[in-house]
């Protein structure tokens, strides 16, 4: 199991990422090529909720031909909170797309899956359909992080419940955190974008509530 570090924030459009994917530096850092891909994400829990009672998030992330699971636990508040970054425990696994974990590779994620579920079947919420670029942020030569810029389009039960622009800067496991405050301050000076406190998820299930109300 890993500890997840990375900024997020919520675009008003896609006019914010299309700058940052054609910009050769983010505050100090320099940033790679785009690399532009398209993925599935499907969330699942049990019909009981048993995952997000225990304030864990399951994703079945299909990208080309590999799929990958990825559980993401409950939210961690470190000190620095100026740093504004988000952290959370996570541990990944190869899949398949079937929702019978019994078919997937054995890995520790399958195990950690198991015991969250209870033995229950696994059912999916919703699926996020994904476009995303992706490029390397390097400050003084060395590789601290991935900047991802994503179009993201929620759909509920086949149909589109709402759309999402966001960008993420996910700190490689060996980076320092101590940069971490001034890309914070060079995403929030780009324009048209807020510093974001939820989720992917939170924010799909936000959408999918809003079109269930009368």
């Amino acid at each position: 199991m890993t500890l997840e570090v990375e900024l997020k924030f919520i675009a008003a459009g896609p006019g914010p990422l299309q700058a940052l994917a054609v910009s050769s530096t983010l505050g100090a850092a320099r940033l790679g090529p785009p690399h532009v891909v398209d993925e599935l994400d499907r969330y699942l829990d049990t019909e009981s909720g048993r995952l997000a009672a225990a304030r864990w998030a399951c994703r079945l992330r299909t990208r080309g031909e590999q799929t990958i699971v990825s559980l993401k636990g409950p939210a961690q508040h470190a000190e620095a909170a100026e740093s504004r970054a988000h952290r959370r425990p996570e541990i990944e696994g190869p899949a398949s797309s079937t929702l019978d974990v019994s078919a997937w590779p054995a890995s520790p994620a399958r195990d950690s899956l198991d015991e969250l579920r209870g033995g229950e079947p696994l059912r999916e919420r919703l699926t996020l359909e994904q476009q995303r670029t992706e490029r390397s942020v390097t400050l003084d030569g060395r590789p601290i992080a991935t900047l991802t810029l994503d179009r993201v389009t929620v759909l509920h039960e086949g149909r589109r419940a709402g759309d999402l622009c966001v960008v993420e800067l996910e700190l490689l496991p060996e980076a320092s955190e101590a940069s971490l405050p001034v890309l914070a301050d060079a995403l929030q000076a780009t324009r048209g974008l807020a510093a974001d406190p939820g989720t992917k998820l939170e924010h799909a299930l936000a959408f999918i509530d809003a079109g269930a109300r009368p």
